[in-house]
């Protein structure tokens, strides 16, 4: 009874529009009395913020009011460009991460090893925001490495990743910052710091 109470403020604050969080699109509410839950009815239908049809084509979510209020906006899907981590050189086994390695070593290259997964959330959202950073510095070669390509275990316990998104940030051939997690402002400053 509690939980219905504390939902039903929730959908009220938000129908409102007083949800300092995140906004989302106005709705009425509709009660129904077979039910103790309340049903929740857009104030228009999608087709009508999507009116744009370039938009539509090709993001039809960028129209929609709690996107476009974010204050860390993805500027590349609204551009014809492709998606940044199409720049990422993919690294597939244990003698191309050796080899790749020795030569950012011994050039005194810089480079970022991103290592990642298919499954892991957070790299979904971490690596396309590492790619649209690493477009400000194209002298920086962006690795990325799926940590479960096989044969890659023994890189990994080497390098103690433990963990993904984890990525490495190697400045004159030696690695100068690792950042955990998806935390873009590390990944920003650290970048900045690294590469300008």
């Amino acid at each position: 009874m509690a939980r219905n109470a504390i939902l039903r403020s929730q959908v009220l604050r938000r129908a409102l529009g007083n949800n300092k969080l995140s906004p989302v699109l106005p709705c009425y509410l509709c009660s129904n009395n077979s039910s103790p839950f309340e049903t929740l009815i857009p104030s228009k239908p999608f087709s009508s913020i999507l009116s744009n049809s370039t938009t539509a084509t090709r993001n039809p979510f960028s129209k929609l009011p709690f996107l476009q209020s974010r204050s860390c906006t993805f500027d590349y899907f609204d551009s014809e460009e492709p998606c940044p981590t199409e720049k990422f050189v993919p690294i597939k086994s244990e003698d191309e991460f050796n080899s790749t390695l020795s030569k950012v070593q011994d050039e005194s290259l810089p480079a970022i090893f991103y290592f990642t997964a298919v499954w892991c959330g957070p790299c979904k959202w971490a690596g396309p925001m590492l790619g649209v950073l690493a477009n400000k510095y194209p002298h920086v070669t962006t690795y990325k490495i799926d940590i479960d390509q096989e044969g890659l275990g023994s890189v990994l316990s080497k390098l103690n990743i433990a963990s993904v998104p984890t990525i490495h940030f190697f400045s004159n051939g030696k690695k100068a910052a690792e950042v955990i997690g998806s935390n873009v402002m590390r990944m920003k400053n650290t970048m900045e710091e690294l590469y300008k």
